[in-house]
C-alpha cells in the first residue's frame, strides 16, 4: 500500500485552500470541471490505468463528459441501491471505513469500474467540495433491455440482427460501431458491464445521433448472453483474422455479429460460443482493421447476403 503520510501532512493545507475556493467551486458545471482538469493534464505524462487489485494509487482521472457526478457517501450508496448505472467510481486511497466498504461492495455487485486516487485528485474534480472521499459518475444515457432488440426486429418484420462487442474500450470505436449498426439496420448493440467503455457523451457524439435510435444493452456476461440468445434461435459469427472468408459463410437469418477488443480481439471463451468465425479478406500490407471498421465491413456483408436471399 502506498504511504499516505504525505496526504495527511497536506490535509490542513488542502482544507484551507478548499475553504477559500468553496464558493468558487459551487455551481460549476461538470463540463467546466472537465475542461479545467484536462487543461492541467495536457502537458503531463499520464500513467497507465491500474486495476483495483494492484492496491496502488491511480493518479489518472478521466471525467466523462456530460455524465452525472454524484458526490458524498450517502448519495453514492443510494445511487447504487436505486439501480442507477454507475460507470466509474473514484475512492480516496487508504480509506477503509464502513461506509466506503459498503460502497465498494455495491460497486462490485454492479460491475462498476473502481479507481483509487489521491485526495488532491478528488479535490480537482469535485464540484461541491464535499466529496467525502468518493465521487461516482453515472451514465449519460439510459441502457435498453434485450427485449427491446427483439421488439424492434418484430416491428420491422425482420430476423433479429445484433452486434455484440467484447470489451471495446475506446469510446470513439463504440460510437462509430453504433453508427454503423444503425445504418446497416441492426436492431441493437450489446456491450459488457466490465472492462469496457459505457455510453458517455463522447460515444454519443461519435455515433452522430445513432444512439438515439439504436438500443444499447449492457450485460454482465457476454458468453452467457450468447447462450441465452441461441435458445431464441440466433446464430453467432465472430470476427477473427484466422477465420473463414466472410464471403464463404452463410450470414443470413437471425444473427449476432461479435467484435472483439481493439488489441486482443474476441476472447477465447466468447469465440468458443460462436457458431462461425469470419475473416475479412485483405489485399494490402496491413493485415488487420480497426475494430469499428471491421464491424462496418462485416455488418454490410450481412446486409448484402440478406438482400441476395430475398
Amino acid at each position: 500500500m502506498r504511504d499516505n503520510s504525505n496526504f495527511r501532512k497536506n490535509d490542513h493545507k488542502n482544507d484551507s485552500r478548499n475553504g477559500n475556493r468553496k464558493d468558487e467551486r459551487h455551481g460549476r458545471s461538470l463540463g467546466r470541471v472537465s475542461d479545467r482538469y484536462n487543461s492541467r493534464e495536457d502537458d503531463r505524462k499520464r500513467r497507465p490505468v491500474r486495476d483495483m487489485a494492484d492496491d496502488a494509487v491511480d493518479e489518472e482521472i478521466e471525467v466523462p463528459e456530460n455524465s452525472l457526478a454524484i458526490e458524498g457517501r450517502n448519495a453514492v450508496v443510494e445511487a447504487f441501491r436505486s439501480g442507477k448505472t454507475i460507470d466509474k467510481l473514484y475512492v480516496l486511497d487508504g480509506c477503509t471505513d464502513g461506509a466506503v466498504s459498503t460502497i465498494r461492495r455495491e460497486a462490485k455487485k454492479a460491475g462498476t469500474i473502481v479507481k483509487f486516487v489521491s485526495r488532491e485528485r478528488l479535490d480537482q474534480i469535485s464540484i461541491t467540495g464535499k466529496h467525502q472521499g468518493v465521487i461516482a459518475f453515472a451514465a449519460a444515457y439510459d441502457y435498453s433491455e434485450i427485449e427491446d432488440i427483439f421488439s424492434k426486429a418484430e416491428a420491422e418484420g425482420k430476423a433479429p440482427f445484433v452486434l455484440i462487442l467484447d470489451n471495446i474500450e475506446d469510446p470513439h470505436n463504440l460510437g462509430a460501431i453504433i453508427r454503423s449498426a444503425n445504418v446497416a439496420g441492426a436492431h441493437g448493440v450489446i456491450i459488457p458491464k466490465n472492462r469496457a467503455v459505457g455510453l458517455t457523451a463522447t460515444v454519443a457524439k461519435t455515433s452522430a445521433g445513432a444512439l438515439n435510435y439504436t438500443p444499447v444493452v449492457k450485460v454482465t456476461n457476454i458468453s452467457k448472453t450468447i447462450e441465452d440468445l441461441k435458445k431464441r434461435g440466433m446464430w453467432f459469427v465472430c470476427a477473427d483474422m484466422d477465420g473463414k472468408p466472410m464471403y464463404d459463410l452463410d450470414l443470413t437469418g437471425p444473427i449476432g455479429l461479435v467484435i472483439g477488443n481493439e488489441g486482443s480481439g474476441v476472447s477465447r471463451l466468447v469465440r468458443e460460443k460462436c457458431d462461425m468465425i469470419a475473416s475479412i479478406p485483405v489485399n494490402g500490407e496491413i493485415e488487420s482493421l480497426n475494430a469499428s471498421v471491421a464491424a462496418g465491413v462485416l455488418a454490410y456483408e450481412i446486409v448484402r447476403q440478406r438482400r441476395m436471399k430475398k
